[in-house]
């Protein structure tokens, strides 16, 4: 199943709808306007695996380019709206893109992008001249390019120096774009997402993530309708389940609590009787939080583990997992195996690195010593988490093998801080971690010891924040920061985090 096919059968069915405008695209619209930007690309140069670069708020014309590159056999790199320009040139470069997409949205953080990559074609939707974004598709014809070839997306995360990095998936066996897709049998088996047009599906999160930018074209591939938020607000977000009658959706934690904490007369106000099915995953979700939404919207609320680089899946449903709470399921994709810091497996019970084992990996763009840190001596691949399995089979998730921040579903890691932070003339030595959060699941706190802590205090926290701004994304900045004398390091130059996390961690349930 693929779009092309919906768009000869159903060329008037919405494909696309904007929650709070309103705007609708059809699969027959969709369909045209990815021939025109599959044509684009190719008059702009871009053959199979070339890289382009979309730096986009949440609207629809995104969904043009993801079929259009699908169409072209090209390499879309979604960068996340939250990154500062020397973040987002990093990618640029790295990426080896041959062209940025982007928008009015980010009119103060262009200058420095331009300037950062001076030889980058850009087009701008809403730009003008000969950057105008609609007026280039406009000037495109139609029909299907005569090398139609499937397109793949790379998705960037944090590399062990606190830099991101590419994960560069492993190209489709079959290069037709209308091949069927094996994610395609995860959503409809797994899932239980209907294959019969009928679904409606709400993404409330930035498109550039993983989960959306997947779970919403496979959606697209069984001939769904989705219908996507501009931005999540939690009282809009339970309007648009009754004004589009919404069956299916996906959300992070942090979208539950958001929700729970809305007035009991705002939270039941709204008709919820169409949604059939709700997916969460990217952060642990409280098992208090699981527990009142499944009381709440009922046994419809669906968990599961993955990651960017989409060597294995877990699943579980809200009965399996009311007699496995805190669990996030049984492998649905690819084989788990639990090992020791030799390698061993461990029997249930036990806590280790996760591995999953399957036929097709991924691998880091430009870092081979990513990858291979990434990877088991028998050929299974890790995403870097501790957890254990029960006696079932269950997977239970305990701790992260890194030192990975999860803040309201986004992944913050603390090197890239840290660095920024020491480099400061007044600051001796950093640590950042992860500290409790009832909302965000976590929030990022930097502990630091001062040159002299006799200015430890209000005004050299305030001059930190004003050093860390130009240069850090808002979601990294640290919450709170706390001035000590010493760190917790060895001679040896190792930090103890966990002690520091585990003070948190201790003073959070104190206060709960």
């Amino acid at each position: 199943m693929h779009p092309i096919e919906h768009a000869r059968t159903r060329p008037n069915q919405p494909a696309v709808i904007m929650a709070g405008s309103g705007e609708t695209m059809t699969f027959g619209e969709m369909d045209r306007e990815s021939n025109r930007f599959a044509q684009m690309l190719r008059a702009l140069g871009l053959r199979p695996d070339d890289a382009f670069a979309v730096l986009l708020e949440n609207r629809i014309e995104f969904y043009t380019l993801i079929w259009g590159s699908q169409r072209a056999g090209t390499m879309l790199v979604p960068i996340s709206t939250r990154l500062t320009a020397p973040e987002i040139a990093y990618i640029l470069e790295d990426s080896e893109a041959k062209l940025l997409i982007t928008s009015r949205y980010f009119d103060a953080v262009l200058p420095a992008v331009r300037a950062a990559c001076p030889d980058l074609p850009v087009l701008v939707m809403g730009g003008d001249g000969d950057e105008n974004f609609a007026a280039a598709l406009a000037a495109q014809p139609a029909e299907p390019i005569a090398d139609q070839t499937a397109g793949m997306v790379m998705l960037y995360s944090s590399g062990t120096t606190g830099r991101p990095k590419g994960i560069r998936p492993k190209p489709p066996v079959d290069p037709d774009p209308q091949a069927i897709v094996p994610f395609l049998g995860l959503a409809t088996i797994g899932a239980g997402m209907p294959a019969d047009g009928t679904m409606i599906y709400l993404s409330p999160a930035p498109l550039y993530h993983a989960a959306p930018i997947g779970w919403s074209s496979a959606v697209h591939r069984l001939g769904g309708t989705v219908v996507m938020m501009e931005k999540f607000d939690p009282e809009a977000a339970l309007a648009a389940i009754e004004t589009y009658k919404v069956t299916d959706s996906q959300w992070v934690p942090t979208h539950f609590v958001r929700m729970l904490k809305l007035p009991e007369e705002i939270r039941s106000k709204y008709d919820l009787s169409s949604h059939k099915r709700a997916l969460h995953a990217a952060a642990p979700c409280p098992i208090p939080i699981k527990q009142q939404m499944i009381e709440w919207w009922g046994p419809i609320v669906n968990e599961y583990y993955a990651g960017s680089e989409s060597i294995g899946m877990t699943m579980i449903h809200s009965p399996d997992w009311l007699t496995h709470p805190g669990s996030v399921g049984r492998a649905i994709h690819g084989k788990l195996h639990i090992c020791g810091p030799d390698g061993e497996e461990l029997p249930a019970g036990q806590d280790g690195v996760i591995y999953f084992e399957n036929e097709i990996l991924p691998t880091y763009h430009k870092d081979p010593a990513k990858t291979a840190e990434a990877m088991h001596s028998e050929g299974w691949m890790t995403l870097g988490d501790i957890g254990h399995l029960d006696e079932d089979g269950f997977l239970y998730l305990t701790d992260r093998k890194s030192h990975m921040i999860i803040s309201g579903g986004v992944n913050i890691y603390p090197q890239e801080i840290e660095n920024l932070l020491v480099s400061h003339d007044k600051v001796m030595d950093a640590a950042v971690i992860g500290a409790p959060d009832p909302d965000l699941g976590e929030k990022v706190v930097a502990v630091v010891q001062p040159v002299d802590m006799g200015e430890a205090g209000d005004a050299l926290e305030q001059e930190l924040r004003d050093y860390l701004s130009p240069q850090l994304a808002r979601i990294k900045m640290p919450k709170l920061f706390d001035f000590r004398p010493d760190l917790p390091r060895e001679a040896n130059g190792k930090l103890y985090k966990r002690e520091l996390r585990d003070e948190y961690a201790a003073k959070a349930q104190a206060e709960a």
